[in-house]
């Protein structure tokens, strides 16, 4: 093999949360390492956000401030020599809807590689799992619709106030509980009884607690896990 190894240079907008950010720098490390073998890892800069800001801004509705702060680390991470670029988060995808016009590298959506493998499943219609603007805002819904023909629907209002407790409270803080597993096994079921198919985990933290075998008759897509596997496929190519 001739040194350095080639491959793109993955730029990881982290922070959202922290729990999130190591996670996926340990899965892209190992996708790569199957792919390569030895002791070949991903090469990768992680641009990290301090959450407590991003936690501000989503409380608060602070959507304008938050695509200020979130596009200048975007800047931040090419200037410093990304190759292609990830943000962690399923909510503050939200305020990266023009990144093209920010960036000139390429940036890989959350929601499509999802969006791929649901529609490789041969789904059409799946509940949402996450913080409350991505269970109640269209901006996640309508890309799954518009680009992969798929629907999604959401929790009921206290469905939600709660999936948003555990993530903000708890699995931000690498926290988890029987208590809250259990929780979110009943909202996926009453979805279930609603007509989705299978359960997107629309928050990157959300598979720390919510595994294959908690929900055995239907499938869960775990947009963290999906999305990794992606950044290394463009990384690899």
């Amino acid at each position: 093999m001739m040194r350095p190894t080639k491959m793109k240079t993955i730029g990881i907008l982290g922070g959202m949360s922290n729990q999130a950010t190591s996670e996926y720098y340990r899965m892209i490390n190992e996708l790569v390492n199957q792919r390569l073998g030895g002791w070949e890892i991903g090469e990768t800069l992680i641009q990290g956000l301090n959450f407590g800001n991003i936690e501000y801004y989503v409380r608060n509705g602070l959507w304008d401030e938050a695509r200020t702060y979130i596009e200048a680390k975007a800047k931040g991470a090419e200037l410093a020599g990304a190759d292609m670029l990830i943000c962690v988060s399923n909510t503050m995808h939200c305020v990266l809807d023009n990144i093209d016009s920010v960036v000139s590298i390429p940036f890989i959506h959350i929601s499509d590689p999802t969006g791929q493998a649901i529609k490789n499943a041969g789904l059409t219609k799946v509940g949402i799992l996450g913080t409350k603007p991505v269970m109640q805002a269209s901006y996640i819904k309508d890309r799954f619709e518009k680009k992969f023909g798929i629907e999604v629907i959401s929790p009921n209002e206290s469905e939600q106030i709660s999936v948003d407790k555990i993530i903000f409270d708890e699995l931000v803080k690498g926290k988890t509980s029987t208590e809250s597993k259990q929780a979110y096994v009943s909202v996926c079921e009453n979805l279930l009884l609603k007509g989705a198919q299978g359960i997107i985990l629309g928050c990157t933290e959300i598979f720390l607690l919510l595994k294959p075998e908690d929900l055995p008759q239907a499938p869960l897509f775990n947009t963290t896990e999906l999305h990794a596997k992606a950044a290394v496929d463009l990384a690899l190519a």
